[in-house]
């Protein structure tokens, strides 16, 4: 296997997503979306990157409360299928937890959904279990 890089990326990191491999992203990358996600300051995505291309990437935002710890709430993590296996979305995790200790988070949480085998098998590697969840989606 080739050397993977985990990159945390910044405003001006925006042209690494210029490659990106297959099944890492939902959808094709909106260069305006990206530039406003990498200016928020609680907004934080992490890359693997191997031979110039990103091959997983995880993102998280940080949600502060007036009456609740400070988590860390794991938008998305996603690997392109042929380095799945591979502890790439376990590296990125753990960076991901190191940022929410250093910003004050007392707790990191993420969902997926039932039929996500693999997702839950990543989850529960780390200790987690899951609970029970019922999301309402609402068009804006």
């Amino acid at each position: 296997m080739a050397k993977v890089e985990i990159k945390r990326l910044n405003p001006g990191d925006a042209s690494i997503l210029d490659r990106v491999a297959e099944d890492v992203f939902d959808e094709p990358i909106n260069k305006k979306r990206l530039a406003a996600y990498l200016r928020e300051p609680n907004h934080f995505l992490f890359v693997a990157i191997c031979e110039g291309v990103v091959v997983a990437q995880a993102a998280a935002v940080i949600h502060r409360h007036p009456d609740k710890v400070t988590e860390l709430y794991i938008d998305e993590v996603g690997v392109a299928a042929e380095f799945r296996r591979q502890g790439i979305a376990t590296t990125l995790l753990k960076a991901l937890f190191k940022l929410g200790r250093e910003e004050g988070c007392e707790e990191a949480w993420v969902g997926t959904e039932h039929d996500n085998v693999p997702a839950k098998r990543l989850y529960e590697s780390r200790g987690a279990e899951g609970e029970p969840f019922l999301m309402y989606l609402y068009k804006l």
